[in-house]
Order: structure tokens, then sequence, then C-alpha cells
């Protein structure tokens, strides 16, 4: 007899340990605590307390990072370079070409709706419009964690999107650390079949679940299981910071383990310390991620020292981005894909048009960018001389 995809992701979900699958239902001994006084917040009205503690979690992050300031304390460093101005550039504007081909599929323009939400009756008309936005537009896009819909299958509803893109490059999504918690490959499985997702995202946020009240601990031996998914999976595995960075001997690691690509997600966009700082229900926890404003790589740091140690690994460059010049500048420095978030959300919450409109802005503004650097094609903008830093002086 046939299994539905939603009985075989239930199902392998049921095989892993009771404890594993509830972090809050362990005692963990440990000489401090962030955890929250549940019984001092019974009465929050933003959230039921009927749902789960992950759907809970996802629609608070959605939540504060549309509602608060949540801005990294760090920029994301592409102030730190300026293009040198071709007055002559001997080229077309009209001709200008920004196609990318990245993990087999063609883009039409070097960008990435980055990883952002899901899970949450909140997420849907969002993930839709983002959706429709990028197969008009012929860019790629990314799922939020899928961790809620694996283990309550009712929610993968909140992902689906493939009816309304059929031919986008598409990223499933799951937390790495899972890994250490009973997650393997059946799991990464059904994450990308749950959405017909072209490749999976294993995301880093050590830091981000030290600040969580509920917050997954152990990582320790996590880079193995990394390895074991690359090789079993059966898609391209890329791996993504959340926002602080990845580092070269990081990269390194990752990329002889296998990852098929490396999201270096830099500091200098939404923070999530401070998404978490916002979300803290007990001053202690609130005061701690508030000490991690500034903490992180900021993106071009990333991205230049990655490209410069690893030049052939596919790289996207996301993380505070927020102009068709900076993407401009990350593709220089050794990108090949740049990811955005929040400016698509906050166009997301408006309509698939605002969506359309907001990459239309970066589109032009990318191609203004290279015709003015005499760079004809996106090969060309990343072998480009014509980017230095800020305190160098002109080439001759």
């Amino acid at each position: 007899m046939a299994v539905t995809e939603t009985a075989r992701c239930r199902l392998s979900f049921l095989l892993l340990d009771h404890k594993e699958r509830h972090p809050l239902a362990a005692d963990r001994t440990r000489g401090y605590s962030l955890r929250a006084d549940t019984t001092a917040h019974g009465d929050d009205e933003r959230m039921p307390d009927d749902r789960p503690i992950t759907e809970r979690r996802k629609a608070e992050h959605l939540r504060i990072t549309l509602d608060e300031d949540v801005a990294s304390g760090l920029t994301n460093g592409f102030e730190q370079y300026r293009f040198i101005h071709q007055a002559l550039p001997e080229c077309d504007l009209d001709a200008i070409d920004t196609r990318q081909t990245f993990l087999g599929k063609t883009l039409r323009l070097p960008l990435l709706i980055s990883s952002m939400t899901g899970g949450t009756a909140e997420a849907t008309a969002i993930n839709h419009r983002l959706a429709e936005a990028a197969q008009t537009a012929g860019i790629a896009l990314g799922v939020g964690s899928q961790r809620s819909a694996v283990e309550q299958p009712a929610l993968a509803a909140t992902f689906h999107i493939r009816d309304v893109a059929p031919d986008i490059l598409l990223f499933a999504n799951i937390g790495a650390v899972q890994l250490n918690r009973g997650y393997g490959v059946d799991q990464c499985r059904c994450a990308v079949e749950m959405i017909g997702a072209d490749a999976l995202i294993l995301h880093l946020n050590a830091l981000q679940e030290a600040l969580q009240p509920e917050g997954d601990h152990q990582w320790n031996g996590l880079l193995a299981r990394i390895e074991a998914i690359c090789h079993a999976v059966g898609v391209p595995v890329v791996i993504k910071e959340v926002g602080w960075g990845i580092a070269p001997n990081v990269a390194r690691q990752l990329a002889e383990a296998g990852v098929a690509a490396i999201d270096v997600a830099g500091a200098g966009g939404t923070s999530w310390s401070q998404v978490e700082m916002h979300r803290a229900r007990n001053p202690l926890a609130a005061r701690v991620a508030a000490h991690f404003a500034d903490w992180g790589i900021p993106t071009a740091e990333c991205v230049a020292s990655i490209a410069a140690s690893l030049p052939t690994l596919p790289l996207i460059a996301s993380g505070g981005l927020r102009s068709g010049v900076e993407v401009a500048k990350a593709i220089a420095l050794g990108a090949h894909v740049c990811g955005l978030a929040l400016p698509f959300l906050k166009a997301a919450t408006i309509s698939t048009e605002a969506v359309l409109e907001a990459i239309e802005e970066l589109a032009i503004t990318l191609r203004v960018a290279m015709f003015a650097t005499g760079t004809p094609d996106l090969a060309a903008l990343r072998g480009t001389p014509w980017l230095i830093r800020h305190d160098a002086p002109l080439p001759m």
C-alpha cells in the first residue's frame, strides 16, 4: 500500500525519542538559566498557549522581525568598497546579461529570496506572494525552517508553493543542529519532498540557539552528520548561517564535507540575537542577548575571504544587502548569487506586486552598475579590477 507524503513524514518523526522532540520536556541542569518563567506569561495574548512551541516560535519571529528594531550593530561591510567609474564602458546597457547558472538551474537575475518563514498560519500568504514573484522574475527562493511541518505535517501547507512557482530554484530548509537531535536522511528528504525542492539548506544558528530559552546546545559532532547528509540525501546541500557569517576555516571544513554551496549570511542585516532579546520572557535573557548586537563577521568580509581561499566553491552572499549596487559589489568580490530577506518580507506583507517592484529596482540598479563598470555579464563583473577598498589608490 502506498504511503502518503504526510504519513511518511509523520512516521519518520514519531520514531524520534519523545524527549528529543520536546526539548522543554527534559530538565537540563546548568549553572545559569535563560529559560522563561512560564507561569508569569501565561496570559500573553500575542501567542496562544495551546500552539506547539515550534509553531509559536515561528510566529513570534515573524512578528518581531516586522515590528521591532532588530538590525545588527554592525554594517554589512560593503561600504568599505567602491567601484571605479568607467567613463567609457564599451558595452551596451540594453545587452547587459544578468543570467546566472546555479546548482544546475539558470536564474534570470543572480538573486535569492532568502529563507524566512513558514510553519505558521501567518506565513502562508507571505510564502505564496514571494513564490509568485520569484516565478515571474526568474529568481531563486528558500523557505523558512521546515522543522515545524516535519513535526506537525498539518503545517506543511504553509510551505507549499510549487503550484505557483513550478520553475524556480527552490531550497528546502532544516536547522543543522537537528541532526544532533535525532534527525537524519529521512527527515531531510521529507523536507525536500514536502515542497518539491531542488536543494536542501542546512542552517547554522548556534548563537541563536544559545540565546533561546528552548534552544539546542549540543553542537558537538555535527560536521560528520552534515557530511553524511551531503552524501545520502540525493540533492545538493547548501550550508547557510543566519546572520553572523561563516569564516574561511569553517567554509573549508564544510567544502571538504561535501556541501554544494555556502550562503555566508553575514552580519549587517537582521540580528537574531536582537530578535531573541525582544522575544525573551525574563530580564536576564534579554540582557544577555543585548550584548551580542554587534557580533559576527560582516558579509563583505565573509565573501571576500571565502572566495579567495575557495575560488571554485559556489557562494551565496546574504546578510544586510539592500541595493543593486551592493549586489554588484558582492558579485565582484566573488559571490555567484545574492540573497535578501527583510526587504522582500516587508513587500510580501503588502502584495506580490510590491515584491516584484522591489526585485525590479534591484535588477535595474545592478544592470546600471554593471554598465558603469564596463562589465557586460556576471563573469566579467566577478573578475573586474574596478572594485577597490575605499582607502586604496586608483588603479593605473
